[in-house]
């Protein structure tokens, strides 16, 4: 079969590029301007606080010898593959699941660089109510965690309609 790109859901990388961009270039000014522990306050309830992530999300397998840093950049490396084979084969019209697919590839993207070429993952944002804090993020974690919720609503409000109607 013969498939034009413009035609599938590849056409939605621009956001991938989006969430990359700001990812990468918001990384870059805190470890310009920010050192390596400070929290710098930006609204009442966020602040700026510069951290390495050595594991996952909620610093999962952080405390280990330094093997996690390789499962998790492949671990990103093959969900991107796959959600672009599923982009490939999504209509370009699908605009809800090919953002969600998206913003999880840029940020898996953000991150897996931040892996690569600093050997941790770069966090700097503190949200926070009172005393209690959630755990340092990223906007490649934001993305993620968006796109996930997306697919999610998606496959909540999906019916066999609306395939059908797709189809045809």
């Amino acid at each position: 079969m013969n498939k034009k790109l413009t035609s599938t859901g590849l056409r939605w990388l621009w956001l991938t590029m989006v969430v990359l961009s700001l990812d990468l270039s918001s990384k870059q000014w805190v470890t310009t301007h920010c050192l390596l522990g400070e929290s710098v306050p930006i609204i009442p309830f966020i602040n700026f606080f510069y951290a390495h992530n050595p594991g996952a999300a909620f610093s999962f397998l952080g405390d280990k010898v330094g093997w996690q840093r390789w499962a998790f950049a492949l671990i990103a490396i093959v969900i991107s593959l796959v959600l672009l084979v599923m982009m490939y084969y999504s209509s370009y019209r699908a605009r809800l699941s090919n953002a969600a697919y998206a913003m999880i590839i840029g940020g898996a993207l953000g991150n897996l660089f931040d892996r690569i070429v600093h050997c941790v993952v770069i966090d700097f944002i503190d949200f926070y109510i009172g005393n209690w804090h959630w755990p340092i993020f990223n906007v490649a974690d934001s993305a993620i965690c968006i796109g996930a919720a997306l697919i999610m609503l998606e496959n909540f409000f999906h019916t066999d309609d609306k395939v059908s109607k797709q189809k045809n």
